[in-house]
């Protein structure tokens, strides 16, 4: 039984227990799946704008870490999660990130709206990684717009869809 009484509701799950699935749960954000191959550890992290401002790849890892990991032998990829080109947000938005790390004005480019910016959830994600240490990359498929492939929350809101689906990216240990 891997927990000892309800599953927990988290963003991110780690273990080195063999034959165990953790995955993340998404529908726009970006699904993080981590291993260290040598140490024989694995995560997985829902790591939508929220959870990659506030530390969840960060927390993820360090986690890792404490059951033997080591971030420079973490390889981190970044599932399907919404582009560039489909995720415009809001002036306090971009506000936000910017207040958070002047740095962050380069992952928004302008909409065709006024007091809009389109935001780069993708290349945000993998560089937060890789400045944490770990290998990184992204698979840079959209949500959005592979609609025949992926469930996306903001266009099931976009065409008033009574729900939108959701999809699971996992990992699972090797029994050696």
């Amino acid at each position: 039984e891997p927990f000892a009484g309800p599953r927990p509701k988290v963003d991110a799950l780690v273990t080195d227990r063999p034959g165990i699935a953790v995955g993340a749960s998404t529908a726009d954000c970006g699904p993080v799946l981590f291993a260290d191959p040598r140490a024989g550890v694995i995560g997985a992290a829902h790591a939508g704008w929220k959870g990659a401002i506030s530390g969840v790849l960060e927390s993820t890892i360090g986690a890792m870490e404490e059951l033997g990991a080591r971030r420079e032998n973490i390889v981190a990829v970044l599932g399907p999660s919404i582009s560039r080109e489909n995720y415009e947000v809001g002036q306090e938005f971009v506000d936000r990130f910017v207040a958070h790390d002047e740095e962050n004005a380069r992952y928004f480019t302008p909409s065709s709206r006024a007091a809009h910016a389109m935001f780069d959830l993708n290349t945000y994600t993998v560089d937060r990684l890789r400045r944490a240490g770990v290998n990184a990359e992204a698979l840079y498929r959209c949500t959005y717009a592979e609609e025949d492939l992926f469930y996306s929350y903001r266009r099931a809101t976009h065409r008033k869809e009574p729900d939108y689906g959701r999809h699971i990216s996992a990992i699972v240990l090797e029994k050696r």
